[in-house]
Parts: C-alpha cells; sequence; structure tokens
C-alpha cells in the first residue's frame, strides 16, 4: 500500500494548501483576499513534483510576503522538485533562516508526500533535527521518508509530539531519536518499515526508547509498520516505558501470533485507554483472548486485519507484508 492522501491537519490545524501564483495581477489578488488567517490553518507549501515552474525556496519566499509570517504555526513541506532525487535541504534551510520571522511556528512536517508525487520508500531526506535546533519553541515535528535522512541527538525542551513515517527507517535514525533527550515528549511515532528499503534496526535500537528514560512525559508510543513487529511485541511485554502510557499502537506491521502471545504473557495493559494492532496476522484464537483480557478492563482494541494478505510459495513458503512499504 501506498500513501494516498496529504495530511488533512498538523499541529492542532487544519491543512490548507498555499495556492500558485495567478498570472493575472487582479486574479492574484483576489487569490490574496480569500486566503485564510496567517495562524489558522497548517500551511502546506508544495511545488510540481516533477518539472516545476517555481522551486520550493520560491515558493516559500512567495509565501512569507503575502501572509504575515508573525503569526504563522504551522508550516507543512510538500513536496519539493524530483523528491527521489533530491533532498529537502534548501527548504529546511529557507525555514531555519527565516526563524526570526516565524515567532510563533510550533509544529512543521517535512515531506507531505503521496504515492503519485513520489512513493515514500524513495523520498529522499535531510538533516531535520536543524528545525529543532532553530526553533527552540517547536511542539510538533513530522518526517515521511527515510533515504538518507539524518536525526541527531539532540536535547530539545519543548517537542512534544515527534513523527517519522518511512518505508525503511535506517537504524541511525532510530538510535539518534533513542538517543535524544525529550524531556516534554507525549506522543512518540515510529515507522520501522523494512529492510528491503533500508530499515535496518533491531529491538537493541529501541531499548533507550523502552526504557523511557529520556522520555518523563510520553503517553503515546507507536512503533509501526515493521516487517520485525513480533520482536517489538515481546520487548514491549517487558518495557518500563509502557507503566506510563495511556495509547500504545503496534499497527501496520507483521504481528503474528507470536507477538500478540507476547503481549499476552508480558506486564499487564489493562491501564491503557488504547491499543492499536491493526493490520496483523493474528489468528482468531489469539485475537479473542487479546479481546476478552483487554475490552473487558475498557482498553479500546483494535485488531482489525486491515488489508494483511499473506502470500504462499509452491515450496510453502509464507510471505507477510507491512502495511506501508513503498
Amino acid at each position: 500500500m501506498t500513501i494516498g492522501d496529504h495530511l488533512r491537519e498538523w499541529g492542532g490545524l487544519p491543512a490548507y494548501t498555499f495556492p500558485d501564483p495567478e498570472k493575472d495581477a487582479e486574479k492574484q489578488a483576489a487569490a490574496v483576499r480569500s486566503l485564510p488567517g496567517a495562524g489558522s490553518v497548517a500551511w502546506r507549501i508544495a511545488v510540481d513534483s516533477y518539472e516545476a515552474p517555481e522551486s520550493w525556496e520560491d515558493a516559500f519566499a512567495r509565501f512569507l510576503d503575502t501572509v504575515d509570517p508573525g503569526a504563522v504555526r504551522a508550516i507543512i513541506v510538500g513536496s519539493w522538485t524530483d523528491a527521489y532525487e533530491n533532498r529537502p535541504d534548501g527548504a529546511i534551510e529557507a525555514i531555519v533562516a527565516a526563524r526570526e520571522q516565524l515567532p510563533a511556528l510550533r509544529a512543521v512536517f517535512v515531506g507531505d508526500i503521496i504515492g503519485e508525487e513520489c512513493e515514500i520508500s524513495w523520498i529522499n531526506q535531510g538533516e531535520v533535527t536543524r528545525l529543532l535546533e532553530a526553533f527552540p519553541a517547536l511542539e510538533e515535528l513530522g518526517v515521511r521518508g527515510g533515504e538518507s535522512l539524518e536525526f541527531a541527538t539532540v536535547r530539545h525542551e519543548n517537542l512534544r509530539k515527534l513523527t517519522v513515517q518511512a518505508g525503511g527507517l535506517p537504524a541511525a535514525v532510530v538510535r539518534g531519536v533513542a538517543a535524544s533527550d525529550l524531556p516534554a515528549l507525549v506522543d512518540l511515532e515510529l515507522w520501522l518499515g523494512t529492510s528491503e528499503y533500508g530499515g535496518d534496526s533491531d529491538v537493541d535500537d529501541l531499548a533507550p526508547i523502552l526504557s523511557g528514560d529520556r522520555l518523563p512525559s510520553l503517553k503515546r508510543l507507536a512503533l509501526r509498520n515493521s516487517e520485525i513487529q513480533d520482536a517489538i511485541c515481546a520487548a514491549v511485554a517487558s518495557a518500563p516505558v509502557v507503566a506510563r502510557l495511556d495509547q500504545l499502537d503496534l499497527s501496520m506491521g507483521v504481528l503474528t501470533d507470536d507477538g500478540a502471545a507476547a503481549l499476552l504473557g508480558g506486564q499487564p495493559l489493562t491501564h491503557l485507554t488504547s491499543l492499536d494492532l491493526h493490520h496483523n496476522y493474528v489468528s482468531s484464537e489469539l485475537g479473542a483472548r487479546l479481546t476478552d483480557t483487554l475490552t473487558a478492563a475498557g482498553v479500546e482494541l483494535n485488531l482489525d486485519v486491515d488489508g494483511a494478505d499473506e502470500d504462499e510459495d509452491d515450496d510453502g513458503s509464507v510471505w507477510r507484508f507491512v502495511a506501508v512499504g513503498e
């Protein structure tokens, strides 16, 4: 499966695509007059993925000249030209360079790109932690794409939500996130992906996250879209951080009865408000045991198979897939 829809919101605000320029001056003036308030939406700034008439940086400069940048609270970086071979370094640098103009900025998402623009596993990324360094008041950071993604170890006092979506998340990125000190972080979501697309991390790389030592405020943990979902469940079953969580999301991956049994045999999960396991390969028997154990305690459990399908070769080999790979 690929991602087919752009973000509908970010930073708690509805997403709004900043329009392309009008050639006619009167139409351009009318378009500007119809824009929403600068602080009322998450501004999605994007250019054509192929043969764009302007660069992302030029579109962003036009955006800063059009709206009141001092009131902007959220920016969504949409497609830049040829994201399958170009990093968004120019876009990141442009936002960083405008930091004095953007005092109210609290949320940034880099790479709101859908499959028809560039498949998730082809999206080139960059050094996204530059945004954290430049904006100490930033509260939400999201990234899509794992190719060339860099996440240096950082300390950030105010980041509350971190989302990294990938068809394959490099181990170096997982380690960078895990080693970072994020005392205000409430929501952490990592799409770990598959080795076929560069997802070479293992459960040992997740150990600092699962200990929770650097994440004292964490309430939602999502370790999703992984081909090693069973091993992750086994690690989560005894992870200290789980006792502090309200929401646990282990969905979209290759979760089988082994992972489900590990969760049932580990620490109690009945304190959770929700456990998301959608897109799974769990048998009806193990699914019933999970349901009986958790829903009676008031846990909202999502066991929807959600399109998870397996293929079997003539030799009996069974192939199972994550929800988002390419």
